[in-house]
This record gives structure tokens, sequence and C-alpha cells, in this order.
């Protein structure tokens, strides 16, 4: 026997946690905005994208992972976000925040271009580790989402579903949206089979969500 202590699976989450809260204790700052594909910075670091329907809580949630409170900018107009964002999270990997897909109120013109940015960029980037595809847990999946998985599915993308503003629900109505979102996983050969349960306004299920993306710079 070699006489160390066995590492229990308790004791393997509690450091990855740790690993996770150390990796986003980092600096973290804007470097790049790209509104065409032309416009992306050349592959160097690995990538982690979040992506999900306008007004989702995507900024919100990036905050709350990194830590600030204005690392991307949070509005109550849907759409806000229009060009991919890079973001350097202490040399370590790039954070990039994707346009919010499925605004009906935004031009058609300008919703071509977001769709056609994200496909293009999705596509094509060989540094990108995961997608965290953002689904808020009052609405559960809608069909805009399906085509952004089934779209991640073709390209072989792996990504993993997040749930958000899970404090804006009853936790009857959460179970069930994490029940039938599981179900829904299974059909989509590309998505991690496990979700993340978050909240940005209460930091709930930000310590797991960074645990989450350093695992997958890793695999």
């Amino acid at each position: 026997m070699s006489g160390l202590a066995e590492i229990t699976d308790e004791e393997a989450r509690a450091a990855l946690l740790e690993a996770g809260r150390l990796l986003f204790a980092r600096s973290c700052d804007f470097y790049f905005g790209a509104q065409k594909l032309e416009q992306v910075p050349p592959p160097g670091l690995p990538e982690i994208a979040f992506c999900g329907r306008s007004n989702v809580g995507k900024s919100s949630l990036l905050n709350a992972l990194t830590g600030r409170n204005a690392l991307a900018r949070v509005s109550n107009t849907p759409g806000r976000t229009r060009q991919l964002n890079f973001f350097n999270l202490g040399d370590r990997l790039a954070l990039v925040d994707m346009p919010g897909y499925g605004y009906a109120k935004a031009p058609i013109k300008t919703v071509q271009q977001w769709r056609y940015l994200i496909n293009d960029y999705l596509r094509g980037r060989v540094v990108l580790k995961r997608v965290f595809v953002l689904i808020d847990s009052r609405h559960g999946i809608k069909e805009v989402d399906h085509d952004i998985m089934s779209m991640l599915d073709k390209a072989a993308i792996s990504y993993r579903i997040v749930l958000t503003k899970t404090d804006k629900i009853k936790a009857s109505d959460l179970s069930a949206v994490q029940t039938d979102t599981m179900t829904k996983l299974r059909k989509h050969v590309a998505a991690y089979p496990d979700l993340s349960v978050t909240s940005a306004e209460k930091r709930g299920g930000i310590e797991e969500l960074r645990a989450a993306v350093l695992e997958a710079v890793a695999s």
C-alpha cells in the first residue's frame, strides 16, 4: 500500500471547486470584439463560448462567474450584445460572449447577420473547447434553442446546457424543468449529459459552473 489516504468523491469535488475558484480569481479583461468573422482574432488561447436567447441573463452570469460587476454589459434591452466579445481570463483561456439569438424585434437584416456570425464562428473555431448554452429556467428549451443545439450536433461541437434565473421560479417547477431538459438532451448527440443550474443574482451554482468550465478546458 502507498500509505496515501484514498481521495473520496467529496474530496475530489472540493478540489475541483477550489481549482475553478482559483481560475476565475485571475484577471479578466476584454480584448477583442468582432461583428464579422474576418474580425475574429487568430486562434490562441482555449475558448469557452456562452450563447443563449436574448435576455437569458448571459451578461449577468458572466459577471457572476468572474466576480466582476461590469465585465459584460447588463441591459434590460434584449439583443444588446451585437458582436462576439472576447475576454482574456488570466492568460489561461478566453471567454466568448456571443450575440443573443431569437430577438424578434431586431431588424431582419440584423438577425441574419448575427446568425451568420454565430454559425461561422462555431463551425470553424479550432480552439473552441465547449459552448455553454444558456436556457431561461422559467421557459425551458424553445424551438430557437433546438435550432442552435441541432447546429452544434451537426458540427460535432460539445456543449453544455446552463439553466439561468433559477431563483425566479418555485423549487417544484425547477425540478420539472430539469427533468424535461434532461429528457430533451438525450436526443442531442453533442450535448454534455448533465446540467448546470444557476442564479447569477443569488450566486447559486456559480462555483459548480466555474468547475465545469475548468473541466471543459482540460478535456
